[in-house]
């Protein structure tokens, strides 16, 4: 069955565009011009990733699109804008369940390169030697890609999940950026450098006791992260309480 891609863009042309680009490449699109009809083809259809313009026609922008599809589902969701990404609207954009943002107009090769990166980031990336992390405020299943703090469900993004899933693979060593970037994003992001930096304080956010005084996720300044486990790693690869 093939990888079924949602895009809703108001641009006619740039929508068919994108959908040219991703069909030559055995997707099935299909489309929407407003997110009202965006969110109908979601629930009809069940995409496995989707694409959102951010200014749309009607009530409902790309933004709350996003925010009611990640109430849904924890698909990639990659958000096209035609302004300029800085690092405030990217995290406005986590902070609503987006994985990626991308800058119109669009170049195809970019574009198709960072759908691949998102269903690529959507896969769980398990370790042989670790499966599960409890220390009874943070529990994390890698296999069935679940995250309790202090007893609640918290929802991560696909990414938000895989670079947590890096951390706990790796749990007391320093990881650099160069590392973050290749093992959670892919090569096609080895220049942003920003991006570890942004994702990391999200998931500090989610995931944290208090976010401004981290006690998972350690900075090592001009280097990278670590994740200090709070419990010994214990030789069956299940680390817990």
């Amino acid at each position: 069955m093939p990888i079924r891609v949602l895009i809703v863009e108001d641009d006619p042309e740039l929508a068919r565009v994108l959908q040219l680009e991703l069909e030559q490449s055995g997707y099935e699109v299909i489309t929407a011009v407003d997110g009202e009809t965006g969110l109908s083809l979601f629930r009809q259809k069940q995409p496995d990733l989707a694409v959102l313009d951010v200014s749309l026609p009607g009530e409902l922008d790309g933004f709350a699109v996003c925010q009611r599809i990640r109430a849904l589902s924890n698909i990639p969701i990659l958000i096209m804008t035609a302004h300029a990404v800085t690092e405030q609207a990217i995290a406005e954009g986590l902070n609503l369940g987006a994985d990626e943002y991308l800058l119109k107009p669009l170049g195809n090769l970019e574009f198709k390169a960072r759908v691949n990166a998102l269903l690529r980031r959507a896969r769980p990336l398990l370790s042989a030697h670790v499966s599960v992390y409890n220390d009874g405020y943070l529990q994390v299943d890698l296999q069935a890609r679940r995250v309790h703090v202090n007893r609640q469900d918290v929802r991560l993004t696909p990414t938000e999940f895989n670079l947590l899933a890096l951390f706990l693979q790796n749990v007391n060593q320093v990881l650099s950026f160069q590392v973050i970037l290749e093992q959670v994003w892919g090569p096609e992001y080895r220049n942003e450098l920003h991006y570890p930096r942004i994702y990391v304080s999200h998931l500090r956010h989610k995931i944290e006791p208090d976010a401004t005084n981290p006690t998972y996720i350690h900075n090592e300044y001009g280097t990278g992260y670590r994740f200090i486990a709070q419990t010994p790693p214990r030789p069956t690869g299940t680390l817990e309480c």
